[in-house]
Order: structure tokens, then sequence, then C-alpha cells
């Protein structure tokens, strides 16, 4: 699947209006640090180090990836919210960083305390079974969870991530009767669905893909709004009737509120140029993502609205901070 989508037009239109001159024209003076609010080597991680690498290259000033991990990502993001807004303090962050908006009390406003540059990449997700489940379609899948008295377990690689909030969305839309079973990350998920041991996952595309073409697990729809090119024959959730229905995990980069327009513009330029190369699309494909490059007007919608989604399927699925 090829998403790429610099959305020149906008992008450019914000990069003229704060085109004047100002802080943006000896931007960066000193190192620029990268907050990953996550341990080093995931995906997240790779993307960051790859944006970081092109900085260290075109800007003359050095840059750095600093993992501060903990308190579901809040540690590391509080750091940003807190940072100059100077633009040398950026957050590379995912989908938790809407996630967390509606499911903890934060020392920080997720919309007050940041300002948006760019979604970086998108991670498509997949519902898998393993071989053991008799089902082969949707349908049959969401009837037989309903038929288990005690209900259907799923794992996920922990309370609040995508793919946790993935399958509470889906027994909210659908009505089926799955029970959570979390796990302490992704490795532990799959080593448990591929011995068996559990049955469902709403999986990441980037680490499950290699096992749905060996067979080892079974796919039944993916949780994007369209089909996957990789995965055409696979339907989406949303067309076999539960339309609205649609998760994607990502990546994205923010600022600390009131960094100057100037410097977002010309974060945005030249990260989104980054995206745009080859090299860099190919290393983000290798690790099954999709390389995005919105404008910081375009993020801006796109994190409000996700903030909103998530706030209420955390609401019904009793999540929500009391």
């Amino acid at each position: 699947m090829n998403r790429f989508v610099i959305r020149a037009g906008a992008a450019c239109a914000f990069a003229v209006q704060a085109a004047a001159p100002g802080a943006a024209q000896n931007y960066p003076t000193k190192q620029v640090d990268l907050i990953v609010p996550f341990v080093a080597g995931g995906t997240t991680d790779t993307v960051a180090r790859l944006i970081a690498q092109r900085m260290n290259d075109n800007w003359g000033q050095p840059a750095i990836v600093n993992n501060r991990p903990g308190g579901g990502s809040t540690i590391g993001t509080n750091m940003v919210a807190k940072a100059a807004p100077d633009g040398h303090t950026l957050l590379v962050t995912t989908i938790a960083f809407a996630i967390n908006a509606g499911m903890q009390k934060l020392p920080y406003d997720s919309i007050k305390d940041f300002t948006p540059i760019t979604e970086l990449a998108s991670i498509p997700l997949m519902l898998v079974v393993h071989p053991s489940v008799p089902v082969k379609t949707l349908p049959e899948f969401i009837a037989y969870s309903k038929a288990q008295p005690a209900g259907l377990d799923y794992a996920s690689s922990g309370p609040g991530t995508s793919t946790h909030l993935a399958a509470e969305m889906f027994n909210t839309m659908t009505g089926a009767k799955l029970v959570h079973v979390p796990f302490k990350g992704n490795a532990e998920v799959l080593n448990a669905l591929l011995g068996g041991h559990v049955k469902v996952h709403f999986a990441l595309l980037a680490s499950t893909l290699q096992h749905v073409r060996s067979g080892a697990v079974r796919v039944l729809a993916v949780t994007t709004e369209k089909r996957l090119a990789v995965l055409p024959d696979v339907p989406t959730i949303a067309e076999l009737g539960y339309p609205g229905y649609e998760l994607s995990s990502w990546q994205a980069m923010f600022a600390p509120a009131n960094t100057p327009k100037d410097i977002v513009a010309k974060i945005n330029r030249e990260t989104t140029r980054m995206l745009a190369e080859p090299e860099v699309r190919a290393r983000i494909s290798k690790e099954g993502a999709d390389p995005v490059g919105s404008s910081p007007e375009q993020f801006d919608v796109r994190i409000r609205g996700e903030i909103e989604k998530w706030g209420k399927v955390l609401k019904a699925a009793g999540m929500a901070p009391q």
C-alpha cells in the first residue's frame, strides 16, 4: 500500500504565511532533541532515528533521539510539554498520545500544550485468529464469539494500546463477545498467538504479515478505511457491514505549544521532504508502515478527531477516568 500524501498545497500555503523573516532563519541554533516516549528498538524509534539522521546531515546541528519511556508514554510526552517552545525539543510519538487523552488524568493538556507538526507514518492493523478457530469469515467469527459462554479471549500488547482499543471498538460496533487478555508487549502476544495459547489478536501489519503469509495465523479483515495493497483480497471491517469502523496506528511529530509558526513551518517542510526520499520511504515501508507527511493544519484536524474518537471508545469500554 502506498499512502504517501504530502499535500503540497496546504503545506505551501502554511509556509508562505510563515515565511516572513523570523526565528526560522537561523533555526536550529543548537542540538535538536527528538523525545521518543518509548523504549528503543520499536517502529516509532526507528522512524525517529531516520528523521534525526537526516536532520544531522542537512541542518548543520546535531539531532539525537532521546528515549524516555514510562507512564504509558506520558513521561516523555510531559517533558516536551514543559520544554522551551523554540523547536529544539520535539516529540515523536504514536496513537498513544490521543488514547491517553481520554484514558488518564494527565500532567499536560493534549491540545493546549502542543503544536502539531506532521503525521509521519501510518500502521494498519488486521484481525487475525489462530488456525484452530473454526471460522473463515467475519460474520462467522462474530457468531462464534457470541456462542462462547465466557466469550472469546483476545490478546493485546497492553491496556490502552491500539491492539486493545481496536477490539473494544469492535465489540461496541458489532456486538461481538471478546474478552481482553493483556500482555507486556507485542513479542509476548505473538508467541502466545503462534502457540495457540490465545486465539484472537488485532495485530499490527508490521509484525504479523509474515505469519499470515506462512499460514501460522488466519486474517479475517483489516481495520483500515480501504483494503490494503499487500492484502487485496482481505475485506475491511467497515465494508462487511460496520461503516465507520476504522483504525490505523500512527507516528507523529509535535512541538511544545507557542513554538513560532515559522519554525513549525520549517520543521514540517524539511520533515516532509525527508519522508519523500525513496530511501526513507523504503525503510519505513519495511517496518510495515506507510509514510504520510501532512501539513500542520491537516494534522491538527486529525489529532483533534483522534482524541474525540478514542475518548468515546474509552467511555463505552468503561476505561475513561472517573
